[in-house]
Order: structure tokens, then sequence, then C-alpha cells
């Protein structure tokens, strides 16, 4: 796990050293073990090394391949080991334990071909020396960043948007994402950022740039679809197979040459993750596995004996962090620089301080449960979408059963798909509460909303819809910035590619039954977890005491707000200040951190 720089210069001249060196220092928290650096002519590439495999100097990057291949890359291919053999029975031959020489020997063997062999989480750049060509790439469901700027005479790359800031000197809005991000909530569903002029490659795509002819192409190289073989499985092989793909995706993520840990929120994803990991790596090891759990200060919130709970069963190591409130008014600055983009909620402080004790612990690798919502059906709002997908005589019965093991009403379930499924509606209700200046709404862009309604009244669209777009990729951008400011790589079970593949071909009733979300993994976990965790109702998952902490910030935020240049250009000042106190924590939460996100990177309005 690490940063990666790029400098390619369009016309031919040599890379600007200096300006790379400073793009890559940017990031020295990505990988503080080591730096490297090439440059040949008008490709300039750099890295920072975070060391997980291979600790020796034979690990560092931009790493080379028959003085030809040129790699720059952050992430894990948790099957190299499996790859590597592959490659050994055709002729390959290896110097280092690491996972970057693997990938080096695919992409020499298979070309582009080769990601559809890997088993993780990557964004790498391959300059090929002899073809003129440097070949970017990111990873499925985007766990690992990569963005870009395509000016007139270059084309800059990074993992994070600070270091293209430094490089063209300039932090200008992206007014359109602004408008569409403050409206809806919607955030990193497209290749633009809230900053002009700088673009995410998106997920499961690639590009190929050639140095020749200036040439810049971007394709998709993967597609999530549902297999109507899996569909076909009876409940007790869907069981089986699901709980034999999660224990070797589990595994498969434990592979590292320094200490691994859990965040364990006391949910049952991280509790699924934190229970299957435990046994095999003290087995490994011989130390017990760490889990690190922040507690909330407020009682609806507080998980903390649920993270007890699987701690004790587990036989788990467990550290609590309880954030403060002063904690909290301390960090928005540094939270808000290392996001880059504005967020949506509070909650993002809970995962911090969960790093920052890692880091804190030394442990560098830490698993965690991101992606099971979305793959196994977790959250309320898709109980509708689940109720509408059944024949007509099942409808009756189902609804009762998932009224009495679900925290929702009758009532509640149709109106989420009654406001979910009608944009109409929702935009309505958006314009009835915002205080955006009237002139802007013709500007405002509600097509992803609009996506989302049509696919909400699918199920199988809805999922692919969330995970693709709407959903996890903003919940992946998070995770690496909160965990790679701090130095610590996240890896994360559910989201291996055969994992996500299954649990979206999966029948929806092994997704959710009577009122059950995420059904098949409560059932795969019944030798795993005590019964009351992996049946447990109740849901919040790492969730801020927002109420306490937003109460405590009021008059800052209202200052911040008054400050803000952006926010006078796009608000009716007085309406947003005389309904602050009536809005919802949400709501009083995005217009501050837009106002935090201008002044802490000095963000201009176009």
């Amino acid at each position: 796990m690490c940063g990666i720089t790029g400098i390619i210069n369009k016309d031919g001249t040599p890379v600007d050293e200096a300006l790379l060196r400073a793009m890559n220092d940017r990031i020295a928290h990505r990988g503080p073990d080591a730096d490297g650096f090439y440059v040949d002519g008008a490709v300039g590439l750099g890295h920072r090394r975070l060391s997980i495999l291979d600790l020796s100097e034979r690990g560092r990057q931009p790493m080379v391949r028959r003085d030809r291949y040129w790699i720059t890359y952050n992430g894990e291919v948790y099957n190299y080991l499996e790859l590597r053999d592959e490659l050994e029975a055709l002729g390959h031959r290896f110097s280092s334990g690491t996972d970057t020489e693997v990938i080096l020997a695919a992409y020499e063997e298979w070309g582009e071909e080769c990601l559809a062999r890997f088993n993780g989480m990557w964004a790498f750049a391959i300059y090929d020396s002899q073809e003129r060509t440097v070949f970017l790439a990111r990873d499925r469901y985007g766990i690992k960043p990569l963005y870009y700027c395509d000016e007139p005479g270059r084309i800059l790359f990074g993992s994070e948007i600070k270091q293209l800031l430094l490089a063209t000197g300039r932090a200008v809005a992206n007014t359109a994402m602004v408008l569409q991000t403050l409206v809806t909530r919607y955030e990193n569903h497209t290749a633009q950022t809230h900053f002009d002029g700088v673009l995410a490659l998106v997920q499961g795509h690639c590009a190929r740039i050639g140095l020749d002819d200036g040439s810049f192409r971007i394709r998709r190289w993967y597609e999530l679809a549902v297999d109507p073989a899996v569909t076909g499985l009876s409940d007790d092989e869907a069981v089986e197979r699901f709980r034999a793909l999660f224990v070797d995706s589990v595994k498969l993520r434990l592979r590292s040459d320094v200490v691994v840990g859990t965040c364990l929120s006391g949910g049952l994803d991280s509790s699924s993750t934190s229970g299957v990991a435990a046994p095999f790596y003290r087995e490994a090891t011989g130390q017990p596995f760490i889990g690190i759990h922040a507690q909330s200060l407020e009682e609806r919130s507080d998980e903390s004996p649920w993270a007890r709970r699987v701690a004790e069963d587990k036989g788990l190591t467990l550290h609590l962090v309880k954030p403060t409130t002063d904690d909290f008014l301390q960090t928005i600055d540094e939270l808000v620089e290392t996001q880059e983009e504005p967020f949506g909620s509070p909650s993002m402080f809970m995962g911090w301080h969960v790093f920052q004790r890692a880091a804190e612990l030394n442990c560098k690798v830490m698993l965690n449960g991101q992606g099971g919502d979305e793959v196994l059906l977790g959250y309320e709002r898709y109980y509708a979408a689940y109720l509408k997908s059944l024949p007509l005589g099942q409808l009756a019965s189902e609804s009762l059963r998932t009224v009495r093991n679900s925290s929702l009403g009758l009532a509640q379930v149709a109106a989420y798909y009654l406001y979910f499924t009608n944009p109409a509606l929702r935009i309505a209700r958006l314009k009835r509460r915002s205080p955006l200046r009237r002139e802007l709404w013709g500007d405002v862009d509600f097509a992803a909303l609009r996506e989302s309604a049509a696919a909400f009244r699918d199920l199988d669209q809805l999922q692919l819809h969330e995970i693709g777009t709407l959903q996890l990729p903003h919940l992946l951008r998070y995770e690496d910035r909160n965990s790679m400011r701090h130095s610590i790589e996240t890896r994360l079970p559910f989201l291996d590619y055969r994992l996500v593949e299954m649990g979206v071909s999966l029948r929806s009733n092994l997704k959710m039954r009577d009122g059950w979300t995420k059904y098949v993994l409560r059932r795969a976990m019944k030798e795993t977890l005590p019964d009351d965790v992996a049946w447990r109702r109740s849901k919040l998952g790492f969730e801020a005491p927002e109420k306490t902490w937003l109460a405590a910030h009021e008059d800052a935020m209202i200052d911040e707000i008054r400050r803000s240049r952006i926010v006078g250009e796009i608000a009716d000042l007085d309406r947003l200040l005389a309904q602050f106190g009536a809005m919802g924590l949400r709501d009083r939460w995005s217009w501050f951190n837009l106002a935090a996100w201008e002044r802490v990177h000095d963000v201009q309005w176009a």
C-alpha cells in the first residue's frame, strides 16, 4: 500500500524533477517508509512506499523488469503467490517476494488482460519504454484512488487530489459538482471531482497514453453483472459457497509481513470479518488478533457492548477509543484537508480515530467490513425494493415478517418506496428544504437522482447501481483517506470480486428474508459468531455522536458559513442562517463542511 505520482509531457520536453518530487512528497503519509523516482525524458514516475510485503530494498519502487517495464503501484494483489506459481511455470523468474514484481511479470505475459487475473485493490502506472506507452489501471470497485489532469501540454496523475493542485497551482471549485453534492448529497459518482480540471479514473477502467502520438484512451475493463448460475443455487448450496468464499477472502487478506488487526464496530460485517480472521491469525502468528472500536458518547449510538461480546468470544485484544467533543473540534480542519472533497457526515471522525489508534499500536494493516451492506442488501431503504420484487402471493406474509424482524413499520416501507422511486417528489422536497438561491436551481444536475429512482424499481439494478455508482464509491474514498493519512492499509474482504459477483447474483430472498437483511451471511456465520450477534436486529456502524458534537460547535459553524464566499454566492444567506437551528443534522453539517472545505483548501469560485 503506497502512493503514486506521475508527469507525462506531451511535447516531449524533459520532466521537471523538482516538481515530481514535490508532488510525491505531498503524499508522504501514504508511504513513510521510502520514496523513489524514475525519469526518462518526458516521463516521470514517483512512489511513496508503505512496506507490507518483502520489507527489504527489493520491494522499492518504481520497479523495473527486463530494463523495459517500469511500475509505480498502490495496492495489494492478494493472490500474488498463486499467480507467481503460474508465471514461474511459464518461465518467469523473480528476485523479490513482492506482489509488485508479479504484476510486472503478469503484464509482460498477458498485457492488459492481466487485470482480470488479479484479486485485490490497485491503482498503478506501467511505463513501457520500448513501446513508449503508459498504462494506467484502477481496480474493479475503486478501492484505491487514481486522479489525473489532462492539460494541453501534459498529463499529471496521482493517488490524491492535493498532488495535482500543487502542480497546477490552482484550486477552483467545480461549480456543477458543488451544487449537485450540496443538494442531493451524491459524491464520487462520476469522473468529476469538486475541483475544476481534476478527474478520477473511474473504478473498473484503465487508460493507455501514447507518448509519440499524444493519445489518451480510457476504456472500461470490468463490469459487474448478475450470474444466472448463482441465482439458481439452493439455500444450503448458497450458504456453503458463500461461507467458503468469505473465509478464503479473509485468509487471503491476512497475507502480510507486518501486524494485521481489524476495525470492530460491533455490527454484523465487522464481527464476521473479525470472527473468521482471529483464529487463522492466531494460528499463523501465535499472537491474538487486535480489534479497535470507536465508542460513541451517546448511548443510542454506542455499540461497544457488541464489540466486547465479539472480542471475548473470539479472543481478540480489544482497544477502545472514545472521541470526545474536544477531539472533534480539534480534528475538523485536518480531516477536511485529508478527505479533499466535501463529505456528508461527522461519522467520518470515528474511523479517523480508529486508524489513529492503529498507528499508535504499529498495526499497519487493518481489515474492515466495508462493502457488506452493498453486496448483501444491508440498508433498510432496500426493503421496499425487495418486497416489490416478490410474487404477489408472498407479499403480504413477507411484509408482516419484515415488520417483525426489522425496525421498520409497513408505512415506513411504503414511504421508502414512494420516495426513492419518485424523482419529482424528491426534487420538490429538496427544493423546499434548501436555501440555495432560486436562480441556481436550473444549474443543479438531477440526472444521478433520476438514475437512482429508475434503479430502485428493480432490485438487481439497484444493487449494481449502488455498488458501481452511488453508494460504495464515496465510502471507499472515506476509507482510503482516513486510513492512509495514518499510514494504515485497510483490506476489505467483502469486496473480493468473487464474493461481490456472488452476492449480487444470489436470489433476493437469500439477501433479505423475513425482515432479516444479509440473510445468507447470518446463516453462514452460524458456527463463527454467537447467535445474538449473528441475528442482531439493530444496525449502527461507527456512528458518531453527531447531535452532541454539532451542538457544541454550532456558533463556530455559523461563523464559518458567514465567512464563506462560496456559500454567499450560492445561498440565500439570511434564509440559511434563520433556519439553521431547525435544519437536520446532516443539512447543517453539509453547509458548514462546504465552507470549511473552501477555507482549508483555499478554493476559488469560478
